[in-house]
């Protein structure tokens, strides 16, 4: 284990024995603590912040059950906590959930990378279209963020051992049952960068006859400025959910969810990079003057580059002999300057449009007390039109829909000293989709416009969206598949100590992929594929004195290989070797523990993992290894003051060889800046400047957060709530052979807020005291991006309930 990962592990044993020592000292005897009615009471009235699981919940096994008491390492996150946090996207989880950090994917925060690789988005227990970095994932409109490290339960479908985020949203239900009464929240936020949101939300208490329930509707609307130049997010979404009682043990949920966004424009950031640039902002200015835009429209098309496709006049494959030319060479402007973290690369051609519309409904019968049946139906679309003016456009547009039948159940033996629930079922799940992307056929030079002047006409590259550039779709893929299982998971309890949970499915899978693409980096023709596939995971949990429960778990996994819109390449389809289905696996081991009547709750995990990842243009599958060590802690210390505790430390390592396709900086081959920034270089496989195994430098080595919370009493002139953390990061870099560092960091975060009466007034600070880091590209250009942070930002938030 590294230095870094034995600090933290001593620091977690520290912090676990202080811990046991303070619990011991409040309740020196378990059997004496107060029934569990005074610890709720005593958990909800100091519980501010959100912090603690308030009932238990069926995500991470399919089954009801406290997240205490899972044998997984999990975090809920609820609405409440988002706000007084300041967390606005995904990437902000990393201050409440361990093993979270994300590497950029060109600053659009569509996906978590848990333990080192990207995770799967869910709604309601249903898997999403892939959004690497399509969008950015709504999250205003959640109940609730449940992030499980390790695989999905066998009820959500197959999937990656990495993890998952399960977005619950906002609905018709209160806490403890259906909505009672008219509830309401309207708010205004204005911040910084000219910053603009506006949010409305009503729940409708349903009552006629013998049906009872709920109906929510909430609405954002966003059109701001952004804190880097030339980015414009505009977002609306609109989301309608009812929770029914229909009488006779009847029950059903009905919903869905609307995103519309012209603002998710993707950018890598900063260009060019050189240790010197991170370490003191020196940029390498000039530009190359060798091709010109004849016809004046703005941009370079393939009869100004002089042959078309692979136009090797930009780009140049290295092999161990680079060499340089005057498509590749700075001749106009050459020297240095000092770069503002707001400067990144964009240009006014670049845009991303997206619409996603997502729906659900449950039907349920009550068959007795112990058995129930339930049927599920789940609808998600994506549309995206994108264009990054390096050169690469995209056109996703995919559908998939999904039916579960599940039948839940449960039993007693041996006189009731064994006990078990569990649930069997089945399910279907239908994807359409068609991913069109184009690479220019070599024309993208990441490194060619000196963004410290502006884009210009030779560094704004054709596009398929404009008729008349003569540039169509490189890629064209149009993908069909199914995916037909059976499932069960049952929990069984053995006397008052032993809890024993098994689950399995096995799914019958069935591709059809085509691209038919001018210039496809793929094999042509219709491939078709299909195979059948097992998967299981079984755990134990065993309830100790002194309010900790060891656990032990193991899960072996499989998952299809997609693309960004979903889809399955036709490459991977046609191999024999199957890889368009992964396989991959998790052990782990922890403890989870519960003090001081129910205020104090936490867990330390350590896990391995081998799963896969695509890379490159050409979509290959690359497997990782991955190992480390998560500690979570949630206090509610006082009636006033909680806090929260997020920390691990991980390794990650790319097993070879990775024989994907990449761009390498020009260091890497031996040539200049001023020599080699008007092109590109590429290798065809990785392996070539990484032989074997390599760590995945991208993601640190150890993440730590650590927060605190206060809310005063209610007074008659009102009562006041701030929050205050830090988050810790340490360094990351690319994954070549002497690639660029980024140096650890630690960032603050804050807010205020005061409520009188139905009004609430909160001020948020990011980045408190204006602290420059850098997050690496998680992609085919990691080695040639790095995207600066967003200085210190505020808003204020205007809110009334009713």
């Amino acid at each position: 284990m590294s230095n870094q990962g034995m600090l933290l592990a001593g620091c977690s044993a520290a912090v676990l024995l202080a811990l046991a020592g303070a619990a011991h000292a409040a309740d020196p005897d378990p059997s004496a603590a107060a029934p569990d009615a005074v610890d709720e009471i005593v958990v909800k009235a100091r519980d501010k912040a959100g912090l603690i699981e308030k009932e238990p919940n069926n995500t991470v096994f399919g089954l009801d059950k406290p997240l205490i008491e899972t044998p997984r390492s999990a975090s809920f996150v609820s609405d409440l906590t988002l706000q007084r946090y300041g967390i606005e996207t995904i990437d902000g989880l990393t201050a409440v959930s361990p093993g979270t950090y994300t590497a950029s994917f060109y600053g659009v925060p569509g996906a978590l990378n848990i333990r080192g690789t990207l995770a799967e988005n869910y709604f309601r227990g249903f898997k999403r279209i892939e959004n690497r970095g399509t969008y950015a994932t709504p999250i205003g409109a959640a109940d609730q963020i449940q992030i499980v490290r390790g695989p999905p339960t066998p009820i959500y479908g197959s999937g990656k051992v990495g993890g998952m985020l399960n977005f619950i949203p906002k609905s018709g239900k209160g806490e403890g049952g259906y909505l009672s009464e008219t509830q309401g929240e309207v708010t205004a936020t204005y911040g910084s960068y000219n910053r603009k949101n506006a949010t409305a939300q009503v729940g409708l208490p349903v009552n006629l006859g013998d049906v009872v329930g709920g109906v929510h509707v909430y609405g954002e609307v966003e059109d701001s400025h952004s804190y880097y130049k030339g980015i414009y997010p505009r977002r609306q979404t609109l989301q309608v959910s009812s929770d029914l009682d229909l009488g006779d043990g009847w029950s059903t949920a009905v919903g869905g969810m609307l995103y519309r966004s012209k603002g998710d424009v993707q950018t890598p950031g900063w260009n060019r990079l050189t240790q010197d640039l991170i370490d003191n902002g020196t940029y390498i200015t000039g530009r190359d003057t060798s091709l010109v835009d004849a016809d004046g429209n703005g941009r370079l098309t393939p009869g100004e580059i002089g042959f078309y496709p692979y136009a090797s006049a930009m780009y140049l494959a290295y092999y161990g002999f680079p060499t340089t030319d005057a498509k590749h060479t700075l001749d106009t402007g050459v020297g240095t300057t000092k770069l503002s973290p707001r400067t990144v690369y964009i240009s006014g051609a670049d845009f991303s449009k997206t619409e996603t519309n997502t729906l659900y409904f449950d039907i349920a019968r009550e068959l007795s007390p112990d058995s129930s049946i339930k049927l599920q139906l789940f609808y998600d679309s994506l549309e995206n039109k994108r264009f990054v003016s390096y050169g690469y456009p995209a056109w996703f547009n995919s559908d998939v829909w999904e039916a579960r039948l599940t039948w839940n159940f449960a039993n007693e033996f041996l006189d009731g000293a064994v006990k078990a629930k569990s649930f069997v079922g089945a399910s279907y799940r239908s994807f359409d989709g068609r991913r069109r992307e184009s690479y220019n056929s070599g024309l993208i030079a990441l490194d060619r416009r000196d963004i410290a002047f502006g884009a210009t006409p030779t560094d704004i590259i054709g596009s398929p969206f404009n008729p008349g550039d003569g540039v169509a779709w490189e890629n064209d893929n149009r993908s069909e598949w199914t995916q037909a299982g059976l499932f069960f998971t049952t929990d069984i309890m053995v006397g008052e100590k032993l809890n024993l949970m098994l689950g399995g499915r096995y799914d019958d899978y069935d591709v059809t992929s085509q691209d038919t693409g001018f210039l496809s980096y793929t094999v042509a023709g219709e491939q078709k594929a299909a195979k059948g596939k097992g998967t299981y995971t079984a755990s134990a949990t065993y309830k100790a004195p002194f309010g900790l429960m060891p656990y032990i778990t193991y899960a072996k996994a499989s998952a299809l290989e997609m693309s960004q819109a979903g889809d399955i390449a036709p490459g991977l389809v046609a191999d024999a070797g199957d890889a368009w289905l992964s396989d991959g696996d998790l052990a782990e081991a922890g403890i989870k523990f519960q003090w001081l009547k129910g205020t104090l709750v936490g867990s330390l995990a350590g896990y391995r993992q081998n799963r896969t990842q695509l890379t490159g243009i050409t979509q290959t599958p690359t497997g990782t290894r991955a190992k480390g060590v998560e500690l979570e802690v949630r206090w509610l210390a006082s009636e006033h003051f909680s806090f929260t505790f997020s920390g691990n430390t991980q390794h990650t390592t790319v097993k070879g060889p990775d024989t994907s396709f990449q761009y390498v900086p020009v260091h890497t081959v031996g040539v200049s800046g001023a020599n080699g920034f008007g092109g590109s270089y590429v290798v065809w496989s990785f392996d070539s400047v990484r032989p074997g195994d390599y760590d995945y430098t991208l993601i640190p080595k150890s993440v730590l957060s650590l927060y605190g919370a206060y809310t005063s009493d209610a007074y008659d002139w009102g009562k006041v709530a701030a929050t205050l953390g830090v988050t810790r990061v340490t360094k990351t870099s690319g994954t070549v052979p002497g690639a660029v560092v980024y140096p650890d960091y630690a960032v603050a975060s804050g807010s205020v807020a005061y409520e009188y009466g139905p009004y609430t007034a909160t001020l948020n600070v990011d980045n408190l005291f204006d602290k420059l880091y850098f997050t690496p590209v998680g992609d085919t250009y990691a080695n040639l991006a790095a995207l600066p942070s967003k200085g210190r930002e505020w808003r204020v938030t205007l809110s009334r309930k009713f």
